[in-house]
């Protein structure tokens, strides 16, 4: 066996542990919660030492992390441009079928979003990646940033922001709070009711008007 087989080879065993390590601490942090677990959990369920642990992360809230911005990353790139997709549709309908498409996404991730709540109130520093998380489905949607006056995007932001957080809070409370109880499809209409309007970028006739000169 050659040097560069034998790299390749050491590489891939790298991978595939890291791989483990991530998986193995999202299976314990989806059954027990974050707080709960520790590092040694992680490397009993992977059959590794703590020196490996930390040969690629520097400590349970990183592998955290690592498994919030893997599915943020995929959250942007398959929800939120499909919301810019849809306000550029400019239908109602369209944004419909967009609020059931989320609500379904979340309900795909729905093990993992109670350990990231305890993540962000125990760990000060996890609240800079949640802030993160956010500011990319922003990200993702530049048609609509486009279509708001260039003084008025932080205010197009803010309001993306607020729709996440309505639709977060109100899966949490209705999907595994059980704390409301509506039919998922009366939900996203009255949803759509609220955020459709409030979606939409200014008319050109809002834009502030220059005095004759």
């Amino acid at each position: 066996m050659n040097a560069m087989t034998k790299s390749t080879l050491r590489a891939e065993q790298k991978r595939r542990t890291r791989r483990s390590l991530i998986d193995s601490a999202r299976s314990l942090f989806v059954a027990r919660g974050y707080s709960t677990v520790t590092v040694d959990d992680i490397t009993r369920e992977v059959g590794c030492s703590r020196a490996t642990f930390y040969l690629h992360f520097t400590g349970k809230m990183d592998v955290l992390a690592k498994i919030s911005t893997e599915t943020m990353e995929e959250r942007a790139a398959s929800v939120y441009r499909d919301l810019d997709v849809a306000l550029t549709d400019g239908s109602r309908e369209a944004f419909t079928g967009w609020i059931r498409h989320a609500l379904d996404w979340f309900s795909t991730n729905r093990d993992i979003l109670p350990a990231w709540d305890e993540a962000l109130a125990v760990e000060p520093e996890f609240q800079a990646i949640g802030r993160a998380s956010i500011t990319a489905l922003s990200d993702a949607m530049p048609g609509y940033l486009s279509r708001w006056p260039e003084s008025r995007r932080a205010e197009a932001r803010f309001r993306i922001e607020l729709l996440v957080t309505q639709l977060e809070r109100y899966f949490m409370r209705s999907h595994i709070q059980g704390t409301i109880e509506f039919s998922p499809e009366q939900a996203a209409d009255v949803l759509s009711d609220i955020w459709f309007p409030a979606l939409a970028p200014p008319d050109k006739s809002d834009a502030p008007v220059s005095p004759p000169g």
